[in-house]
């Protein structure tokens, strides 16, 4: 019994220890979820004008024919941003984006095009080299605090390869938007090539601007549409840095929880335990105490 008393105390022992670090993790994640959507609101102002100006310089623009804008006609290759996160202790987060991801790779197949990882986070490039997927770019080292640079960097990449005669035709992003604390959805958005729709519907942000260019439309959007790729990217960024970080609060918080139950579960074993081992002490006592009394009676 005494060996069972032990073994329990250890057990509350290391399950409290456990409980202190998951605390420790949820307090930190959630220190960092105010940031992060802090940043994330901060990008949505310059996200928003940028696609404005795109939309007002293609809305004056009689013929788009911009490489950017123009779909291939039979497309081959396709290439998957696929944004995971750098550190774990976040729940299902990477796991979501990666099924995603494999099912979008299905989808691609079943057109007849092949697709291309293009990974960021620690968690995504050791999951496709795991399973030896050959990646046309990986980054890492700055999911849950990206900076403008690293998109740019990814950004250039993927336009560089898009531009080329034997790149890729498609480009596609795998990332989990932010919604709120408790909700965090994996989204699929193609940014390129871009889809020109015609409408005369006026758009809810009031009535696009009008542009005279100089030296021409394609001229400037060889300068508008790598900066526009480069927000949507950012913005993808950004928002999944906040879903991380809401994500580890989350799981952190239920490992706590559940440590906090284990603890209390151990704790009535191991009183169950003791009121075992004293009620047998007492009973060896009390059987002592019997024979001793019926070991004098006999003599008398």
């Amino acid at each position: 019994m005494g060996a069972q008393l032990r073994l329990l105390r250890r057990r509350i022992k290391s399950v409290r220890s456990t409980a202190k670090i998951t605390r420790a993790q949820e307090l930190i994640a959630s220190s960092r979820i105010v940031k992060a959507q802090q940043r994330m609101h901060a990008a949505l102002p310059y996200e928003r004008e940028i696609t404005r100006t795109v939309s007002g310089v293609l809305s004056n623009t009689a013929k788009v024919d911009h490489p950017l804008t123009v779909q291939a006609e039979n497309p081959r290759r396709a290439g998957l941003l696929v944004i995971t996160s750098d550190r774990g202790f976040c729940g299902g987060y990477n796991a979501n984006i990666l099924r995603e991801a494999e099912a979008l790779s299905r989808l691609l197949r079943d057109r007849g095009i092949e697709p291309t990882p293009y990974v960021t986070g620690r968690k995504g490039i050791a999951w496709h080299s795991f399973r030896s997927r050959e990646m046309g770019g990986q980054w890492s080292g700055f999911s849950d605090a990206p900076a403008y640079g690293n998109a740019k960097e990814i950004a250039d990449a993927l336009i560089e390869s898009f531009r080329d005669e034997n790149g890729i035709d498609e480009i596609h992003v795998v990332s989990t938007a932010f919604v709120s604390m408790l909700t965090q959805q994996v989204t699929v958005t193609r940014i390129l090539p871009l889809e020109v729709e015609e409408t005369e519907r006026p758009p809810d942000t009031g009535p696009m601007p009008y542009y005279e260019f100089e030296p021409s439309a394609d001229g400037v959007l060889d300068q508008l549409l790598p900066r526009y790729v480069e927000s949507r990217i950012f913005s993808a960024l950004l928002q999944s840095a906040a879903s991380e970080h809401a994500s580890r609060r989350r799981a952190m918080k239920s490992a706590t929880d559940n440590a906090n139950e284990l603890i209390r579960v151990f704790t009535q074993q191991m009183n169950q335990a003791r009121q075992a081992e004293i009620t047998q002490e007492i009973s060896e006592i009390v059987g002592g105490a019997n024979a001793l009394a019926d070991a004098g009676a006999g003599k008398e």
